[in-house]
């Protein structure tokens, strides 16, 4: 696989347009996601599976599995929204760890998908709007029916479930 071309001298015509369009999309693509609003996912992992929500609304999305978030409120960072949306959903203190994967382009705005564990003497997360929870191994994952914006996850979710 080639992931680098040196070129000596002008590029050639059609290449040269190639290069030009891309330029131009990555860079629109880069203002739309510069002032897009925010909306978290949290991937909370326990025992080498992560956990999801089952949603109730909207009724397009009503039985779907997701990862529990939400949007960041201003001057709040992301992983301040994390935790304060597993507050809110799950009853839970969770650790924000790391980042997971990129951002995702959503009609909300765009997802970030962040990896987190619960704090230590926190109590069990709890269906607080949602119609239940499940705890998903890496082997699982991909037969959940996931909502279409954590389908782009399923397989850094796997990758973040084996050892």
């Amino acid at each position: 696989m080639v992931d680098e071309v040196h070129l000596r001298g002008p590029v050639p015509g059609p290449f040269r347009r190639l290069l030009a369009t891309r330029a131009t999309v990555l860079a629109e693509a880069a203002r739309a996601l510069a002032g897009a609003q925010v909306v978290v996912a949290t991937a909370l992992v326990r025992d080498a599976a992560v956990l999801a929500a089952r949603r109730t609304r909207p009724p397009e999305l009503a039985g779907l599995w997701e990862l529990p978030g939400g949007r960041v409120e201003a001057g709040e960072s992301e992983a301040d929204a994390v935790v304060r949306e597993c507050r809110e959903e799950l009853g839970t203190d969770v650790v924000v760890d790391a980042r997971l994967g990129t951002d995702l382009r959503i009609d909300a705005g765009v997802l970030r998908v962040h990896a987190a564990h619960l704090a230590d003497g926190a109590p069990g997360p709890r269906a607080l709007e949602h119609s239940g929870l499940r705890w998903v191994t890496a082997a699982e994952v991909p037969g959940v029916d996931w909502v279409p914006a954590d389908r782009a996850v399923v397989a850094d979710l796997v990758d973040l479930l084996r050892p």
